[in-house]
């Protein structure tokens, strides 16, 4: 059975637009800018027999700020550019109590499924404490890039990185110890 790393999108493989010290996603494709790591540590990891899903809320999308469409396109710009092998979205905003709104973590057993994989087996690698609850909740290992955003930081995760290719390097020596 596949290992499979399950990534946030926005802060983790393109950078978030952060406004008052907290992250957004990018409104559009032309607004979207790949990390400068991101092709590097995501190759680091395919090499190492990893599949990458993208497990990504958008609850712009539901508050009506936002099209499904653009978020659509922002995905398939970045599925053109790096190797990911999958992507779960959620549009629901928290009021919709939806089981696929990380912290909840019916994203990741979504895209464990279609991968056919086991979340246990999995490393969540996100920016943000919904991302790292939701791995928990999964049982996967957690890397919290801690990109220094003002808000709430997640209270317990496995590694502490301030890159991805930092997180990529801490996942593949976990899968070969």
């Amino acid at each position: 059975m596949t290992r499979v790393v399950f990534l946030d999108r926005d802060g983790v493989i393109n950078r978030a637009v952060v406004r008052d010290g907290k992250p957004y996603p990018p409104a559009s494709v032309e607004e979207t800018e790949i990390l400068p790591d991101a092709l590097e540590a995501l190759k680091l990891l395919k090499r190492a027999g990893m599949q990458l899903a993208v497990i990504t809320n958008q609850p712009d999308v539901a508050r009506g700020t936002q099209t499904r469409e653009r978020v659509e396109a922002i995905n398939a710009f970045l599925s053109a550019r790096l190797p990911l092998d999958r992507f779960e979205v959620c549009f629901h905003d928290d009021n919709e109590n939806c089981d696929c709104r990380k912290p909840k973590p019916g994203l990741i057993r979504s895209a464990a499924r279609a991968l056919g994989s086991d979340p246990a087996l999995g490393f969540v690698v996100g920016d943000r404490w919904r991302d790292i609850e939701a791995g928990k909740a999964a049982g996967c290992r957690t890397v919290w890039i801690d990109r220094g955003y003002v808000e709430q930081h997640p209270s317990k995760y496995d590694f502490r990185a301030e890159s991805l290719r930092e997180a990529a390097a801490w996942i593949i020596r976990q899968v070969r110890s």
